[in-house]
């Protein structure tokens, strides 16, 4: 399922117009990213939490020269499944 089919979805479930449900997606995402951008963390209770956990750095090789090579330090986003999700799922 891509962007446009989800907001599909959620303009037939929610009996929005396809403009409005476009409107709700976006608003999600531009929230979770402002509050992962912060360093915050979103829970939504049955569904999952998302947060930022920290990469350290390492050493890694270059497949195609096979040289050592330095992978530097990162923050990644993380999204830890609820458990009423995981039980849907089963």
């Amino acid at each position: 399922m891509n962007k446009t089919d989800f907001i599909s979805a959620v303009s037939a479930k929610a009996g929005l117009s396809k403009t409005d449900a476009k409107k709700a997606v976006d608003a999600f995402v531009e929230t979770v990213s402002q509050e992962l951008k912060a360093g915050g963390k979103v829970a939504l209770l049955g569904f999952g939490s998302f947060s930022v956990s920290e990469k350290a750095a390492r050493k890694g090789v270059n497949p195609k020269t096979k040289q050592p090579i330095e992978i530097a330090a990162r923050k990644a986003v993380k999204f830890k499944a609820g458990a009423e999700l995981n039980d849907m799922i089963k």
